[in-house]
C-alpha cells in the first residue's frame, strides 16, 4: 500500500477539523485523485472519503462555496485547484473572503520541476511548462492572510496547522498553499501515515479593551445627548449581537447597520434606525440626519461607517470611537476609505474583540446607572431621565421607517394612484416573507441584489442572526455557489449538537447580471450533484444597473442620462436594441434565467418567470401581486418537499 505527500496532506486537513474539500482537479493532482480512491476501497472511511470531496466544475463557484460553507457553520472548508491558471480562476472569490474576513483554506498544486523522469510525477505534459510561471503565489498573495510552499510531506501537518491558525485568528480570512508535483507524489512509509496526528490549532484569544478605553467610552456614551452606533458586520459572532442590543437598550442609543455582510440587530430592536448602502433614498437621507446631529458615534466593525465626500459626524464637538476585532486601522486598504478625513473627530481606535469589548462597557455603564447615595446622585438621576427621554424619540424614529417600509409594500391601486410601475422589489420581498414565515422558522436569504442591496436588507426584516449574509466584499457573483455551500453546512452539521442553524430553506436574491456572474452553469450542476436545493429569485431589470448609477452621481446631466435604454448605453442585457422592438414585441428579448438552471440540471431544477412591471404585466396589481405569491408558494414547496432547487426570473421594470 503506497502513501504519498498527497495522503499525509489530506490526513491533515481531516485532523484538523476540515470536513468539505471543494475541488477543481488538474494534472497537478494524480496522487491526490489516487489516494481518495484509496480512501474509497482500502480506507477507514467505509467507502466515502475524508474531506468529502465536493466537485466544481468552475473555481469561482468552488471558492464561493467554501465562503458560503464557512458562513453558516463557523469552520473553514478546503479549496482545491490547478496551477495558475486555477488559481486566476478563483477570479473575484477571492477578494470576497478577504474583505469578508472568511477563513478558507486553498490549495494549489504546481507544475513539476523535473522533465527527465528523475523523480515520480516529472513533466510529461506540454501544458507542464506553460503553467510554470515565476511566482505563482503572487496571483493571490494580496488578498492571503498566508501563503506557503509545502517541500516535504514529513512536515506537511504543521503547515497545516500554521496555516489554519492564522485563517480562524481575527482578522479572519483565506490562507493559500501550494507544491509542486513531485513532492505530493513523494513516498512514505506507512508508519509515518498511521502515527500522523495534529492537536487542535489554537486560534489568537480575544482581546480586550483597556481599562482607561473602557472607562472613556463609557463615560463618552453616558454624558451624550445624541450618541449613535454604527456597525456592518459584529453579527458575524453571532454572540456579539446580544451584547449590543444589551448596550443600545441600557442608554438609548439608536443603531444605523451600515453596508452590513449580516444581521447585526433584530429588525424589531426599537432602537434601529435603518439599514443603508450608503446610496441615494430615504434610509441614508436619515443616516446623514443623525450622523450630522450626533455628539458621540461609537463605530462596531464597520469597513465603511460613512462616504467622506457625502456625510460625516459635525466637525463641532462630534467624538468618534472606533472600536474592530482584527483591523481598525484597514491596513489592506491602500487609500481612500480610512484616510484622514474619515478619522475626524476620531478619538480612540481600538483594536478588541467586539463581544468583549461591549460587554465591558455594558458593565461599566450598568455600575454608573446604578447610581449611589453620594453628591453624584443627582448627576445620575439627570443620566436616567435623559436616557427616558431619548428611547421615547428613538421609537418614534423607528415606527417612523416602519410606516414607510409598510407603505413601500403596499400593493398600487391603479385607480386611484394612476400609473403604476406595478410589482417591485419591496412587494416580492413581503411576498417571500409572507410564503416562507408560515412554514418555516429557520430560513436564510443571501443577498446579492447590488443595486437593490439596501432595498433587500430593509425589506427582508430579518430578526436572527445568521438568516440574512452577504458575501462582504464587492465581487458578484458569489450568491449561488454560497447557496450550495450554506446548505451543504446546514446539513453537515444537522443533529450533531453543532450551533450552526439547521436551514430548512436557503434563498439567493440576486439580480440578473449577478446569476450570470454566478456560472449558474455550473452552480446549479453541484446542487444537483450534491443534493444541495436552494430558491434563486432573479430581480430582472435588463442588465446592470449598477454602473449607470455610478455614471449618473457623477454625471448626472451627461450624455449617458439622455440614453433611451440600458442596451444604448451598452450595459443591458436585451438580445436586440430596445428601439428595435415594437409594441406587439413588449416582453423583453433576454436570456431565460430560470431555463438556466433547468438545462444544467436536465430538468431537474424548477423555473418559471413572472411579469412585474407596467413594462409587460397586463394584469393590474393585485391580480399580479396573487400570481406572484402563487409562484412562490410553489417554488418554496418545490425547494422544501421535493428538494430541488427552483429558479423565480422577476421581470421588472427595465433600467
Amino acid at each position: 500500500m503506497v502513501y504519498t505527500t498527497s495522503s499525509l496532506f489530506l490526513k491533515s486537513l481531516s485532523l484538523a477539523g476540515i470536513t468539505h474539500a471543494f475541488v477543481n482537479w488538474g494534472s497537478d493532482h494524480p496522487a491526490m485523485l489516487e489516494e481518495l480512491q484509496r480512501q474509497r476501497f482500502e480506507g477507514e472511511h467505509q467507502g466515502a472519503t475524508s474531506p468529502c470531496v465536493i466537485t466544481c466544475p468552475n473555481e469561482m463557484v468552488a471558492l464561493s462555496a467554501a465562503q458560503g460553507y464557512a458562513q453558516v457553520t463557523g469552520r473553514p472548508a478546503a479549496v482545491i485547484i490547478h496551477v495558475d491558471v486555477g488559481t486566476q480562476a478563483l477570479a473575484g472569490a477571492i477578494h470576497n473572503v478577504n474583505r469578508g474576513r472568511v477563513p478558507v483554506l486553498i490549495y494549489a498544486g504546481a507544475s513539476p520541476f523535473t522533465s527527465r523522469n528523475e523523480m515520480k510525477g516529472s513533466r510529461n505534459e506540454w501544458i507542464m511548462w506553460l503553467q510554470d510561471i515565476p511566482d505563482q503565489t503572487a496571483i493571490v498573495r494580496q488578498y492571503m492572510r498566508y501563503t506557503a510552499q509545502i517541500n516535504s510531506g514529513r512536515n506537511v501537518v504543521q503547515i497545516v496547522k500554521r496555516a489554519l491558525q492564522i485563517a480562524t485568528s481575527e482578522p479572519k480570512g483565506p490562507v493559500y498553499l501550494w507544491a509542486r508535483r513531485e513532492v505530493m507524489e513523494e513516498e512514505h512509509p506507512f508508519a509515518l501515515y498511521n502515527s500522523l496526528s495534529m492537536k487542535p490549532h489554537i486560534s489568537v484569544s480575544p482581546a480586550a479593551l483597556s481599562p482607561v478605553d473602557t472607562m472613556a467610552i463609557s463615560t463618552a456614551l453616558l454624558t451624550a445627548l445624541h450618541p449613535l452606533i454604527i456597525t456592518s458586520h459584529i453579527g458575524r459572532n453571532q454572540d456579539a449581537v446580544s451584547s449590543v442590543l444589551t448596550l443600545s437598550t441600557l442608554l438609548a442609543v439608536p443603531v444605523f447597520c451600515v453596508c452590513p455582510s449580516t444581521v447585526n440587530i433584530p429588525f424589531s430592536h426599537p432602537f434601529l434606525f435603518g439599514i443603508t448602502y450608503l446610496s441615494p433614498g430615504p434610509t441614508t437621507d436619515s443616516f446623514e440626519e443623525h450622523l450630522q446631529i450626533a455628539d458621540t458615534v461609537l463605530v462596531l466593525d464597520s469597513d465603511i461607517p460613512w462616504i467622506p465626500s457625502k456625510c460625516g459626524p459635525s466637525e463641532d464637538g462630534s467624538r468618534v470611537f472606533i472600536i474592530d476585532s482584527g483591523d481598525p486601522l484597514k491596513t489592506n486598504v491602500a487609500m481612500g476609505t480610512w484616510d484622514a478625513a474619515l478619522h475626524r473627530g476620531v478619538e480612540l481606535i481600538c483594536c478588541a474583540d467586539t463581544e468583549t469589548a461591549v460587554g465591558q462597557l455594558v458593565d461599566v455603564t450598568k455600575e454608573h446607572i446604578r447610581g449611589s447615595t453620594t453628591k453624584l446622585e443627582t448627576v445620575i438621576l439627570e443620566i436616567r431621565d435623559r436616557i427616558k427621554q431619548r428611547a421615547q424619540r428613538i421609537k418614534q424614529v423607528h415606527d417612523k421607517w416602519i410606516a414607510r417600509l409598510d407603505g413601500d409594500e403596499s400593493i398600487p391601486d391603479v385607480a386611484k394612484e394612476g400609473p403604476s410601475n406595478l410589482i417591485t422589489v419591496p412587494h416580492i420581498m413581503r411576498a417571500l416573507r409572507e410564503v416562507v414565515a408560515p412554514i418555516s422558522s429557520k430560513s436564510l436569504i443571501i443577498n446579492e441584489a447590488i443595486s437593490n442591496y439596501g432595498v433587500v436588507w430593509e425589506h427582508a426584516r430579518a430578526e436572527f442572526p445568521g438568516s440574512l449574509l452577504t458575501s462582504g466584499g464587492s465581487s458578484l457573483g458569489y450568491a449561488l455557489g454560497a447557496c450550495v455551500g450554506a446548505v451543504l453546512g446546514s446539513s453537515s452539521s444537522s443533529g450533531t449538537g453543532s450551533d450552526t442553524m439547521d436551514y430548512d430553506l436557503v434563498t439567493a436574491v440576486v439580480g440578473d447580471g449577478t446569476f450570470m456572474f454566478g456560472v449558474p452553469s455550473s452552480a446549479f450542476w453541484i446542487a444537483r450533484r450534491y443534493n444541495t436545493p436552494f430558491l434563486t429569485i432573479v430581480l430582472n431589470n435588463g442588465g446592470w444597473k449598477s454602473p449607470k448609477l455610478s455614471m449618473l452621481a457623477v454625471h448626472p446631466q451627461g450624455h449617458g442620462s439622455k440614453a433611451r435604454s440600458g442596451e444604448q448605453l451598452s450595459v443591458g442585457f436585451s438580445f436586440e436594441s430596445r428601439t428595435q422592438i415594437s409594441a406587439a414585441q413588449s416582453d423583453r428579448i433576454s436570456p431565460s434565467y430560470s431555463q438556466i438552471a433547468v438545462a444544467a440540471t436536465d430538468g431537474w431544477a424548477w423555473g418559471r418567470s413572472v411579469s412585474l412591471s407596467s413594462d409587460n404585466a397586463t394584469e393590474p396589481p393585485d391580480l399580479v401581486w396573487k400570481t406572484l405569491k402563487g409562484v412562490l408558494a410553489e417554488a418554496v414547496r418545490i425547494v422544501i418537499e421535493e428538494k430541488r432547487c427552483a429558479v423565480i426570473d422577476c421581470l421588472l421594470e427595465a433600467l
